[in-house]
């Protein structure tokens, strides 16, 4: 019996598709390659439950009888198309970058991807925070669970607090 373990290889690719009902989705790194399986628990050890359609993805992968399958995720980028339409608020806010904005640590309320949108609250603090789903396909998310901590950077909006940006927390930079 071969006890030697096939460490994989790493490639760069684009999520084809990534469904968290049925727990997996795939990915595409080459033109004329094998699609590659995308199981939910690898994405989970990188600290998220979704990943949005097209975004960019640094797998390492391992060839198995059933397949090519990722064995761990090392970066996730966010589709190359980013424009938010319907997001007036934050276009009208102009001065702060998302670079000035503190992230901070936040725990989803609920989130209905259907809607397109749903809310989050802030550790300390009272009032939702409004989170639509182009926030985060912007940031290369999918969806969100009830309970799932993230990390989000927040603004002012007309109608209240809003996201300008999320990331799942356990891949938040670290300060």
């Amino acid at each position: 019996m071969d006890e030697t373990k096939d460490e994989g290889r790493r490639v760069y690719g684009r999520v084809k598709w990534f469904d968290p009902v049925k727990g997996f989705g795939f990915v595409v790194a080459g033109e004329g390659d094998p699609d590659i399986l995308l199981h939910a628990n690898v994405l989970r050890n990188f600290g998220q439950s979704s990943v949005a359609d097209n975004a960019g993805i640094d797998l390492t992968i391992q060839e198995t009888d059933r397949g090519v399958q990722a064995l761990e995720v090392h970066l996730i980028e966010p589709p190359k198309n980013t424009d938010t339409p319907g997001l007036d608020d934050l276009a009208e806010l102009g001065g702060d970058t998302d670079a000035d904005i503190p992230l901070e640590p936040a725990r989803v309320k609920w989130f209905d991807k259907s809607k397109g949108f749903g809310f989050a609250n802030v550790f300390g603090r009272d009032e939702d925070v409004f989170v639509h789903v182009e926030i985060l396909r912007r940031c290369g998310l999918a969806d969100l669970q009830p309970g799932e901590a993230i990390g989000l950077k927040v603004v002012d909006g007309k109608r209240g607090r809003m996201a300008s940006s999320v990331t799942s927390w356990d891949s938040a930079p670290k300060l």
